[in-house]
């Protein structure tokens, strides 16, 4: 175990990290796109290959360096080689890991690369429901930095495709078991969430693991219009000299901006708030915990409950339940402990912010989403009447997403560490 450690240490201290690129095509006429960046260890070593890099990184408290330095190479590999600006560069990454620094030594690469090359980050899923905040944070940043997004996998995990609707991705890549695989139930559920997601933003559908014509043609029947895999080329490094004919740009989606207002600010901005009663909240909040516990469309459920006490031993109850189907389930207000109810992510509001005053209930799924926000009606004499409640409830998909968006940037992490 020793000399594996010291294998390791060796191969980040080094930066030791080869990198193999996998061109993607436009379905329909095989042009290249782009390429994918594959990272390698040292052929003869124990970390040859990614998966057991990372799988030893995260054991070695190393993972998040290792993902710049991976990151880097790429950049390198792709500036040494002057890829086309028209060409796209994807590149994979831990979303957390785009919250730490960049080593000193890589920056200037990162950089380089960032400001020469068109590049898409592609999200993997480990990160997805563990750290959402985190995911949000790096999707921020990458776009801020110009950069496109992808989702990975799409297919293989359910986190990826419940999550989709607030990355709101360039590019959403079809995970290989679905155009593998003879089409079911599942497939068919994971594909119309898909197009959904793609008709509502434009984004674009890339299939991986097409091997042959068959496979291209069921990818294109699932709405992919790019593909790559074994049929268009296998991982190599790239090619030191280019054609003069140019390719089309990647098209990237305009930027959404993350809005830092609370979900009943979000919402009644574009709906009106009437009052009602809050017998009729309590209905219409368990209408939607029952919507989220929907196990042919398990989605992520965000709740606010203003403060931990009124999270009752009931709602614990039925949150746990919904929580057995969800992605996700996350309730916050003040003094809520970390897991307040059997896998319910608990997040502690300070007592000054907003959010804390009000009371939200939002769902989102691959097709339903609403959103519910409430809150005390100012009465000019102090305590405010907790009978009756200033609320709005929407199912109009953007402003949904917009309002899970806000309450999801303050989910803190499950503390997935780099043990």
């Amino acid at each position: 175990m020793d000399e594996l450690r010291a294998e390791f240490d060796r191969l980040v201290d080094l930066r030791q990290v080869s990198v193999v690129f996998q061109p993607i095509v436009d379905l329909a006429s095989t042009q290249v796109m782009g390429y994918e960046a594959l990272a390698r260890g040292p052929d003869d070593s124990h970390f040859a290959m990614p998966t057991a890099m990372f799988q030893y990184a995260y054991q070695a408290g190393r993972a998040f360096e290792l993902d710049w330095v991976c990151r880097a190479a790429a950049f390198r590999a792709a500036l040494t080689a002057a890829l086309p600006s028209d060409l796209t560069l994807f590149v994979n990454a831990e979303p957390a890991a785009l919250r730490t620094e960049c080593p000193p030594d890589l920056l200037e690469t990162i950089r380089a690369g960032i400001s020469q090359l068109n590049i898409v980050v592609e999200l993997t899923e480990r990160y997805l429901t563990d750290d959402p905040a985190a995911v949000l944070d790096a999707v921020a940043a990458a776009r801020a930095e110009g950069l496109g997004i992808a989702i990975d996998d799409i297919g293989a995990e359910r986190s990826s495709l419940a999550m989709m609707p607030l990355v709101h991705p360039d590019v959403i890549k079809l995970d290989l078991s679905l155009i593998h695989g003879s089409p079911d139930i599942a497939v068919a559920r994971t594909i119309n969430g898909v197009l959904a997601e793609a008709e509502r933003t434009g984004a674009i559908i890339l299939a991986e693991g097409v091997e042959t014509s068959k496979h291209a043609q069921m990818a294109s029947a699932m709405g992919a219009t790019m593909g790559q895999g074994w049929r268009y080329g296998r991982p190599q490094p790239l090619a030191d000299h280019w054609p003069r004919k140019r390719s089309p740009v990647l098209p990237l989606l305009p930027a959404e901006s993350m809005t830092r207002a609370t979900p009943y600010e979000v919402v009644t901005k574009e709906r009106p708030a009437r009052i009602a009663a809050k017998q009729l909240l309590e209905s219409l909040s368990r209408y939607l915990e029952y919507r989220a516990a929907d196990p042919s469309e398990p989605g992520v459920l965000v709740a606010c409950f203003q403060e931990a006490r009124r999270f009752t031993r009931l709602t614990r109850l039925r949150y746990a339940k919904v929580a057995a189907n969800a992605v996700m389930v996350a309730v916050l207000g003040r003094d809520m402990p970390a897991e307040p109810a059997p896998r319910v992510r608990g997040t502690a509001l300070d007592p000054d912010d907003p959010l804390a005053e009000e009371w939200v209930v939002i769902v989102v799924g691959t097709h339903f989403g609403v959103a519910l926000v409430a809150r005390h009606p100012p009465t000019g004499r102090g305590e405010p009447d907790d009978s009756a409640y200033e609320f709005a409830i929407t199912y109009d998909r953007g402003l949904v997403i917009a309002a899970a968006q806000s309450l999801v940037q303050r989910v803190e992490s499950r503390q997935v560490q780099q043990q």
